[in-house]
């Protein structure tokens, strides 16, 4: 292998650098004793060399096994509440590319969890405005755990139920708004009620949508529609009196429809 040579090659250069300083000790006439003391201090710069590098590449694997130690048990806990099933340990892996992939999958997971919580916080903003409109109770969901995907997907249709029911009130009621203020111009009437001047009030947005005020509408209206029709039943009484009147009184054509015009 390819470390086994560069393995090899360093020692030769050991070798090569001991020999070249024991011919120049020779060359200068160091005595023996004092070459072995001089050969021992290399030894020792060589090893402390060594022992450091061995050091820090130990301290990195240890780095690298408590960050995969750490990674799986934050996966764990990311599949319990995401409501996944728990991640499978790798097999026939290196540590530098478990740890690696360990991290990725907690990054994603990660993600998972803030994409769902924030749709889980959109999806509330939407039921509170729906809620305030239509007088109902918000859905019944935990805001503190992260929604599972079909808890969202129930929110979901729940608030598209709820828009379509917003929509078809909305409906009904600017029909029914549109028949009262005809009603009231027709009969002379003044809203004299608060809630018959929410109904009239230039702002439609703001008129509560709730079961209870569209009930109250529907009664409004047949109460203008009656009273319009006793009006209309009265009227047509008294025309039938003013033209029994006539014919009694032999008032002319032309004085009857001059007065008719009335």
């Amino acid at each position: 292998a390819l470390s086994e040579v560069l393995a090899a090659e360093a020692v030769s250069c050991l070798n090569r650098a001991m020999a070249t300083l024991r011919d120049i000790w020779e060359e200068i006439g160091i005595p023996e004793e004092q070459r072995l003391e001089r050969t021992d201090v290399v030894k020792k710069h060589i090893k402390s060399l060594l022992d450091l590098m061995v050091a820090e590449e130990e301290s990195l694997k240890e780095r690298l096994l408590k960050s995969i130690a750490l990674c799986r048990k934050e996966l764990d806990t990311l599949c319990r509440e995401l409501q996944l099933d728990p991640v499978e340990a790798e097999e026939k892996s290196t540590i530098l590319q478990m740890e690696k992939n360990l991290r990725t999958r907690v990054e994603v997971m990660l993600k998972q969890k803030r994409d769902r919580k924030q749709e889980l916080r959109t999806l509330q903003e939407q039921d509170r405005d729906l809620c305030d409109i239509l007088c109902t109770t918000p859905f019944c969901i935990d805001s503190n755990a992260v929604p599972s995907l079909e808890d969202l997907d129930r929110y979901r249709r729940h608030l598209a139920s709820l828009t379509a029911e917003k929509e078809q009130r909305r409906e009904e009621f600017v029909s029914s708004k549109r028949q009262i203020i005809l009603l009231m111009e027709e009969l002379d009437h003044t809203p004299d009620t608060s809630f018959e001047r929410d109904v009239v009030c230039e702002d439609e947005e703001a008129f509560c949508l709730s079961t209870d005020n569209i009930a109250a509408l529907q009664n409004l209206l047949q109460q203008l529609e009656a009273r319009r029709s006793l009006n209309e039943a009265v009227c047509s009484e008294l025309r039938s009196r003013i033209v029994a009147l006539w014919e009694r009184l032999q008032v002319p054509v032309e004085e009857r429809e001059s007065s008719a015009v009335h």
